[in-house]
Order: structure tokens, then C-alpha cells, then sequence
């Protein structure tokens, strides 16, 4: 997703050290190396390295919570897996946050009409009890339109519906919902916050995510509700407006923890420097195994990576994977690289980074791409066709993690995923293995390393500059 340009001011000084040379000829890729490319995609297709190692960070992690003693096995596994996979280059590099921790939650309507609610506390959340009065909300703009002082000691209830959609764009309001909801109930005086959880599915799992409270607010209770348990409590205050729930919460903030990015890298043949960057990120959600949020981005682009490296002759650029930590509660370990990296924009050729599940790709397009460099997008996107991926320009966008280094001027690729059902398993118990199809991850696997491979032989660069972030874009 793209983050606001004010974000990235501090890496300014940074970036403006490394202004690369405009490319005077057009970007082309070699004939050769698209005969190559399609012959990658068709045994990437029978490959099932991408299954292999997403089985095995779902099967043998599990759930990763930054933080958690979880978070210290995944890297160390990602960087097991990385040397067992054959890349040249194994480091990690130290990404701090805030930790937040998850111990126990409870909800239930009280009164005659008693009864236990499904919920999830949301990250950022405070621990409490609270036994209130709920108010029913339709909509986020109607909680924001509350007097201050109005929900002085009830609990607020957002009941917004998030709509389904191939590229996952219901998810914008859905997430505005989880991310603003809480402050604008502190701001008309309610004790805690409950919220219709953003997804797609009916099953009574409700879906967690990140918060955040403004500064200045006093954090309340925040929680999800299932889908099922989102009617039923608005069915319940329609039968009784006075309808009463009590909000049990234990968790919260318990000071900062160090985790790491861990980058792989299959090293070039004659512009060894230069990189093309693709990946996923290593945390996930506590709930289930974290399986299409991220296993999957991660298999897909260590797979990749890895059939690329086993080709008879090496791509003259290198390709790097990197492991993000902590994408979940703020994008840290995105953050973390583009600092770490700031000047070295110039060489990052292009980035691409899988975090939509694992749902067939079915478009591909890149921002920030100089126009003597269309050309050789146009010839990624031939390669790609056969896999049914349609070349879609003005599409897509630069997904999480490489969002700041988007921000910051590096050329991105945008590879679709269908996310028609990504949100009835996102940030929920239900987000396991057995909801991924091989023969689709093998395709996803296919992509990119297609995309990774042409990217890495074009002859020319993409557009990747240091810019104002108000510049970046398309």
C-alpha cells in the first residue's frame, strides 16, 4: 500500500546522495533471455519448492507474532532455509518495535438475553474489563460524527460490512475502520470499541489487525466480532436497544523487542550490485498459522529465487529475497530497509513483493518506471501472458513492505493476485495450509520467477532514483 509521503521525510538526507545517471537508450530485454524466461515458467509450473517451504514455515513455526518467542524461530528458520535453498548470501539486518502481546479475550451479552460473543482483541489494544451498554454504529463517518461525550460509559459498535472484490479494494474502508475506529470512540467518550471484523467470510472467526490511538486519546478496549456475532448482537439491540455486553481483554504493550530482516541472495553474473528485490514478510497474526499472510509470499519468492539459481547461467543482476519482520503492526521491517538502504536506491533495479495470498496471478504492471523502460515491461508481460496474466497498466500498486522504498523512488512491480476470498482467511484462525491450492502457488512461483529473471537480464535500468516523495508514483 502507499504511505504518506510525511512518513519518509526523515530518509531524505539519505536519498539524495546517489542521483543515478538518466538512461539515454531504451530498455530491452535480450531475445535469449525470454526464450530462457519461458522455459523457467514451465518447470517453475512442475516445481512444488514454493509448497515445500511454505509447508514447512506454516508446519514448523506456526504462528508468528512479532515479538513472540515465535518470531526468533522464524528467523532463524528463514535463515536455515535460505542456505539450504543454495543462496550465496545469508545476513539478517535488526528491525525494533513496540511489543504487543495477546494473553486472553472474552466477550458477552449480558442480561436476559445472555450469551458469548466471538471475538479477537485488536493489536495496539489495552487490556480491561468493561460492562456497558452497546451503541450501534452503521458506519465509521457515523462514529465520527458522535458529540464528544455522547458514549460516556457505553461501548461503541461499528457494524460496516467490508465488500468483497478480486484486488481486495474493500479492504480500504475495512482496515479505516479497525485503524481509526477506536480513536474516534475515545472522542465521544466510550469505554471500549467493538467493531464488525473487516473480511468477507460468515464463519464465526473474527479477524484481528493492528490499531492505533491518536495522540493525546486515553487507549479503550478494542475488539472484533465475527461476522455471525456482528448480526447477532445487531439483532439483539434492535429487540433492545438497552442491550448490555461485558468486554474482557488481557493484553497489551510490554516495551520493545529486536527482531530482523533476513535477506537471501542468488549473487549476478556481471552487475553482481545490482539487485532485483522481491519477497514477503516472515511475522503473521497469532491466531492461525499465517499461511496465505505470508507463508505463501515467502515460498513463492524463495522458490523463485532458488530456480532462477539453478539455471545453467546466471542472470546478470543479482536477486535478493527478503523476509520483512514485522509487517503486521506497521510496516517495521519495510521501514527498517528503506533506511538501512537509502542510498543504495540506484542499484535496486526494481522491487516486487508478494503479500495477497495465494490466489492465481491474473495482472502484472510497475510504477516509478522511467518511460525509456516501458518497453521492457511490455516484454515481462508477454512472458507472463501464457500464465494468464494480463498485462493491466494504471493497476495495482507497490504491496507493504516496499512501500517506503517505493516512496522513496525505486521502481516496483505490481504481480495481482485474485483476492476474491483472501479476506474471508486474513488475520484469522482459518488462515492455515490446507486453504492454498499448489497448483495455483505454483503458478504465483512461475511469476515472479519470470518477472525476477527478465528484470534482472534487461539491458538498462527501470527508472529506480532518489526523489522527493511526493514525486513517486507511476
Amino acid at each position: 500500500m502507499r504511505l504518506a509521503p510525511l512518513l519518509f521525510a526523515p530518509l531524505l538526507p539519505l536519498l539524495l546522495l546517489a542521483l543515478p545517471a538518466t538512461a539515454a537508450q531504451p530498455t530491452r530485454i535480450p531475445d535469449a533471455a525470454l526464450a530462457t524466461a519461458a522455459q523457467l515458467r514451465d518447470r517453475a509450473l512442475a516445481d512444488d519448492t514454493g509448497w515445500a517451504v511454505t509447508e514447512s514455515l506454516t508446519t514448523e513455526v506456526g504462528p508468528r507474532l512479532a515479538g513472540s518467542e515465535a518470531d526468533a524461530r522464524a528467523v532463524a528458520w528463514a535463515q536455515a532455509k535460505l542456505r539450504a535453498l543454495g543462496f550465496d548470501k545469508v545476513w539478517t539486518e535488526p528491525v525494533t518495535f513496540p511489543k504487543w502481546e495477546r494473553r486472553s479475550e472474552t466477550a458477552e451479552v449480558l442480561g436476559p438475553h445472555a450469551q458469548k460473543l466471538a471475538v479477537a482483541a485488536l493489536g495496539g489494544s489495552p487490556g480491561g474489563i468493561v460492562a456497558a451498554p452497546v451503541v450501534r454504529f452503521a458506519d465509521l463517518e457515523a462514529l465520527e460524527r458522535a458529540a464528544p461525550g455522547s458514549l460516556a460509559g457505553k461501548i461503541a459498535f461499528v457494524d460496516y460490512r467490508m465488500q468483497r472484490a478480486q484486488d481486495g479494494h474493500g479492504y480500504r474502508m475495512g482496515s479505516r475502520v479497525r485503524g481509526a475506529g477506536p480513536s474516534a470512540a475515545v472522542r465521544a467518550g466510550a469505554a471500549a470499541y467493538l467493531m464488525r471484523s473487516a473480511g468477507t467470510d460468515s464463519h464465526r472467526v473474527a479477524h484481528t489487525g493492528i490499531t492505533r490511538f491518536a495522540d493525546g486519546l486515553t487507549p479503550i478496549p478494542a475488539a472484533a466480532l465475527s461476522a455471525p456475532d456482528a448480526d447477532q448482537l445487531a439483532r439483539l439491540l434492535a429487540l433492545d436497544p438497552a442491550t448490555q455486553v461485558r468486554l474482557a481483554l488481557d493484553c497489551g504493550w510490554t516495551g520493545d523487542y529486536t527482531s530482523h530482516n533476513v535477506i537471501g541472495e542468488i549473487t549476478g553474473a556481471s552487475r553482481p550490485d545490482e539487485v532485483v528485490l522481491i519477497g514477503g514478510h516472515l511475522d503473521s497474526w497469532d491466531a492461525g498459522t499465517g499461511a496465505i499472510d505470508d507463508a505463501a509470499g515467502i515460498g513463492i519468492t524463495m522458490a523463485a529465487a532458488k530456480l532462477i539459481g539453478e539455471l545453467p547461467q546466471r542472470p546478470a543482476r543479482s536477486i535478493r529475497v527478503v523476509a520483512f519482520a514485522n509487517e503486521e503492526q506497521g510496516l517495521h521491517g519495510g521501514f527498517a530497509y528503506a533506511k538501512a538502504h537509502a542510498g543504495e536506491i540506484a542499484q535496486h533495479a526494481i522491487l516486487a513483493e508478494s503479500d495477497f495470498g495465494a490466489g492465481r496471478i491474473y495482472g502484472f504492471d510497475a510504477g516509478n518506471i522511467a518511460a525509456h523502460a516501458s518497453g521492457a515491461i511490455g516484454q515481462i508481460a508477454a512472458v507472463l501472458e501464457p500464465l494468464g496474466v494480463a498485462w493491466l497498466p494504471g493497476k495495482g500498486d507497490a504491496e507493504s513492505d516496499i512501500g517506503p522504498y517505493a516512496q522513496a523512488g525505486a521502481a516496483w512491480a505490481w504481480l495481482g493476485h485474485d483476492g476474491s476470498d483472501y479476506f474471508d482467511l486474513h488475520h484469522t484462525a482459518d488462515d492455515t495450509l490446507d486453504k492454498i491450492d499448489p497448483q495455483a502457488l505454483a503458478q504465483n512461483v512461475a511469476a515472479y520467477a519470470v518477472f525476477a529473471y527478465l528484470a534482472a537480464q534487461a539491458d538498462g535500468d527501470f527508472g529506480s532514483a532518489p526523489r522527493m516523495p511526493e514525486a513517486t508514483g507511476r
